[in-house]
């Protein structure tokens, strides 16, 4: 994977994750592994496992592992490895953008900045998606022609709570669950499987960025969504929710008329680089150039 950050400082390195990752899509193995673990018996007695206090004994080599620094987070007892997983960082850590004529971003991650179009297809979490596919909703998806699709990619060392990029109200959550087709797979980018992952979206209104939507995508398997509300008026830099352990992303949908996305960002990407950011750092802004 190739990465850089805000500094122009620039990494290119495959992380244990990756690696795994492209085992599971890429081999017989990997897809008879998969098969097993979307069960919902496997995934919920592999949920039980990682809420219970056994599976404390895998967090010391986690932090090793990932360079986690315990300093930067809450004192707390943990009683499970996803306790652990959604431990809380201190406030000073992740400082929050408070101009009102800003959008941050919701989330530790590697983010990737996209136009919006009929013929753009993004990969999140190894599946291939359209913005109506993403959505389920043609009509919803229509709004966002020539607007920007940012994706916030979490690793397992980042940090795994995320807020509201914005002041605004904030609409009900739609939840889509996650399928793994098994029979008239159709290709993609790895093998002949196609699969959705589970995620949940609201619509947040705003008066100065239009309508922004934002969706968590999680895990088929064990990871899992855990949003706070429902309609309620929200502001920026709130908590939002938290994901359970598996891999996640976020995904912000913008109105191009309303917002202008930070230029390092789309340089980077059309560069094919993600560019490192953490939670309450600035995204966009608000465009003057309608």
């Amino acid at each position: 994977m190739k990465y850089i950050d805000l500094e122009g400082n620039k990494v290119e390195k495959e992380t244990k994750q990756d690696l795994l990752l492209r085992e599971i899509y890429t081999s017989p193995v990997g897809r008879g592994i998969m098969k097993l673990f979307v069960n919902p018996i496997i995934s919920k007695v592999g949920g039980l496992v990682l809420n219970s206090r056994l599976s404390t004994l895998l967090i010391p080599s986690f932090i090793k592992n990932n360079g986690i620094d315990l300093e930067d987070y809450v004192d707390q007892y943990y009683n499970s490895y996803n306790e652990f997983f959604m431990r809380q960082i201190k406030k000073e850590k992740r400082p929050i953008d408070d101009s009102e004529d800003t959008i941050i971003s919701p989330s530790d991650g590697k983010v990737s900045v996209y136009q919006v179009s009929d013929k753009l297809v993004v990969t999140i979490k190894n599946s291939n998606y359209t913005v109506t596919s993403l959505l389920r909703n043609k009509e919803l998806a229509k709004q966002y022609r020539g607007g920007y699709l940012v994706i916030v990619r979490l690793t397992v060392d980042d940090y795994h709570r995320y807020c509201y990029p914005v002041d605004g109200c904030k609409g009900k959550n739609i939840h889509i669950k996650g399928i793994l087709h098994t029979v008239n797979p159709i290709a993609n980018d790895y093998v002949k499987i196609y699969k959705e992952n589970s995620r949940e979206y609201t619509v947040i209104k705003t008066q100065k960025f239009g309508d922004i939507i934002q969706m968590e995508v999680g895990a088929l398997m064990v990871g899992k969504i855990s949003n706070y509300h429902q309609e309620l008026e929200v502001t920026k830099g709130q908590e939002k929710g938290r994901f359970e352990f598996g891999g996640s992303s976020i995904v912000l949908l913008l109105d191009s008329h309303k917002v202008k996305i930070d230029n390092e960002l789309l340089i980077n990407t059309k560069s094919g680089y993600e560019t490192m950011m953490r939670m309450g750092q600035v995204i966009g802004y608000v465009n003057n150039n309608k």
